[in-house]
């Protein structure tokens, strides 16, 4: 006798927990041949709104940690990214398409991609940072400090290694995360999700919203709590959301071409997008 597949439903990541949409909705995720993968929450304004709330509550632990354990935590992601390739590699073939080789090599460079970032939180300091000369007996001091809670409206093509370039360089440099996954190929952020609930990071540095781009990146760009917003996956509704963004003068990172090449060697851009420089003068001697 043959069995039924048990068919998924899967759920929001908020604070470290996963609950499902407030209004109860979701919709078809379906792969490149058009077959059914499972159902995915449509996240609702309230949603964005609690997601919100859980960032800015995870923001002064996360940011408060030291440099070199935020290192240590994001690695221990990469780890159990690396334990889970098979998944995330089925995950990306069926949601994109093509051979198996090509869905394994993306999952690859994701995992390195996330190591690559995680070695950078105790290094930004010293590319960003400088120690200024004065005339006077001070030491004065810049330093990158993280910008606060960051929106993600995530790519909506590259389903894992898009996904990890633009997330991974909030968090590394201390800043807490609102995700809006791609909305025809979530499922590879669900599984990023499920990695993080199982990790050392703190539930609220980083959540996911599953669902449509013009029904929740507009409240996340108009929220007054959000610090700042990365539209790498807002394709033409990028312009609008910018000019909601400008509502509490948010930092916006904006690519001029949304078919971005996540292969390419990312350099240090989006690790500077979201920092604030500080600047601290101390008499010498003291």
């Amino acid at each position: 006798m043959s069995r039924l597949e048990v068919r998924k439903t899967y759920k929001l990541y908020i604070g470290g927990k996963f609950p499902r949409s407030e209004s109860g909705r979701s919709y078809p995720v379906t792969g490149a041949r058009g077959q059914f993968l499972a159902n995915a929450a449509l996240a609702s304004r309230k949603d964005a709104r609690d997601a919100v709330v859980a960032a800015r509550a995870a923001f002064p632990g996360w940011s408060g940690a030291t440099a070199y354990n935020r290192g240590q935590v994001l690695y221990r992601v990469a780890e159990m990214m690396e334990g889970r390739r098979a998944q995330f590699v089925d995950e990306v073939q069926a949601a994109e398409g093509g051979p198996r080789r090509v869905a394994a090599a993306e999952v690859d460079a994701a995992v390195d991609r996330w190591v690559w970032y995680a070695g950078w939180t105790d290094k930004l300091a010293q590319v960003a940072g400088a120690a200024n000369p004065v005339a006077g007996p001070f030491f004065n001091f810049s330093l990158p400090e993280p910008t606060g809670v960051v929106a993600v409206v995530a790519p909506q093509r590259s389903s894992l290694l898009g996904l990890v370039s633009v997330l991974a360089p909030v968090v590394a440099t201390g800043n807490t995360a609102v995700v809006l996954a791609s909305q025809a190929r979530p499922l590879p952020a669900v599984t990023l999700t499920e990695v993080l609930a199982t990790s050392d990071v703190p539930g609220g540095v980083v959540n996911l919203l599953t669902g449509a781009v013009e029904e929740v990146a507009p409240w996340l760009a108009s929220h007054g709590d959000v610090n700042a917003i990365d539209l790498a996956g807002a394709g033409l509704a990028g312009v609008d959301l910018e000019r909601a963004a400008a509502v509490n003068l948010k930092r916006v990172r904006r690519p001029a071409d949304p078919d971005l090449d996540w292969t390419a060697d990312p350099g240090t851009g989006r690790l500077l997008s979201f920092v604030e420089t500080k600047t601290v003068w101390h008499p010498v001697g003291i």
